[in-house]
């Protein structure tokens, strides 16, 4: 857990980044294609091209496409309608998501699952549900679509490492990843990105560079590779756990109104969502020997 629990962190601060910095002054397009191209400069040199399984490379090539290529674009776009609480709370359903994913793959009912899930959007729809804008209702269809492309991702890579065992390392498998991506956001850009709007000043290269190189590639690589270790439950569940420190970082760092109060309980029952789906898993797991025996 320790993986997801880094990168919730980096993608809390991501948050923040994009809406004060790039958010109606960066492009969309452009903004999403610097973050692949920066990931892809640092794993494709480090990839594996040969003895790889050619349905691998493909599936990897989906992943990369549902989890990043589409997922940012809907999520670039929200944010020209949304503030970042907003983009932030719309984006509790992606548990729900995770769970009602992995159970489909699974062909089964997770009831413990689907409980720490819900707790999970309770606990952050508690934290804000006020002050939605106007034109709340197309950046929330916008950030449902990025919620499934983003779980349906990582559910699917997590699978496909289990199905496709290998003795190479994560990363040098990785940078298929960022190829899928890449063939969904360099046409978006040069279909319907705005050159009239690339970056003007250093704050926002620099916000760029920060975004590809640890949002995009370490953060979305040790992310993959953390959900490969986690159950379903738990995966769904930290899916959820960057919206209070994503909203208390906005408040300690941009001075956001934000209600303490709720935050803070609401943070609770997230966490309280992370005990559920453990004891789920635990229960499951003596069941099962009772099971053996």
């Amino acid at each position: 857990m320790g993986y997801l629990l880094v990168v919730t962190f980096i993608q809390a601060f991501s948050f923040s980044l994009i809406g004060e910095y790039l958010a109606g002054h960066v492009d969309s397009y452009f903004a999403v294609l610097v973050r692949v191209l920066l990931a892809g400069l640092v794993f494709l040199p480090l990839t594996r091209w040969r003895q790889v399984e050619p349905r691998f490379m493909r599936s990897m090539l989906l992943i990369g496409a549902l989890q990043f290529g589409i997922t940012y674009v809907c999520l670039y776009l929200s944010f020209r309608v949304l503030t970042v609480p907003e983009v932030l709370l719309f984006t509790i359903l992606t548990p729900l998501h995770v769970t009602l994913i992995e159970d489909a793959l699974n062909r089964r009912f997770n009831p413990w699952a689907l409980l720490a899930a819900l707790v999970a959007v309770a606990g952050a729809a508690i934290i804000r549900f006020d002050r939605i804008s106007p034109d709340f209702f197309m950046g929330f269809l916008l950030l449902q679509l990025a919620n499934f492309t983003y779980a349906a991702g990582q559910v699917l890579y997590k699978h496909l490492v289990a199905r496709y065992p290998s003795d190479l390392p994560h990363y040098r498998r990785f940078g298929y990843f960022y190829l899928g991506a890449l063939l969904v956001v360099l046409p978006a850009f040069l279909l319907f990105g705005n050159t009239q709007h690339l970056p003007q000043t250093s704050v926002q290269w620099g916000v760029l560079g920060f975004l590809g190189l640890c949002s995009t590639a370490l953060g979305l690589y040790w992310w993959n590779k953390g959900a490969c270790l986690v159950s379903g439950g738990t995966l769904a569940v930290m899916n959820n756990l960057h919206v209070p420190i994503g909203l208390l970082l906005n408040l300690l760092i941009w001075n956001q109104h934000e209600p303490l109060g709720r935050l803070f309980i609401g943070g609770l029952i997230i966490l309280a969502s992370l005990w559920i789906s453990r004891l789920g898993n635990g229960r499951a797991a003596l069941l099962g020997q009772r099971g053996a025996q």
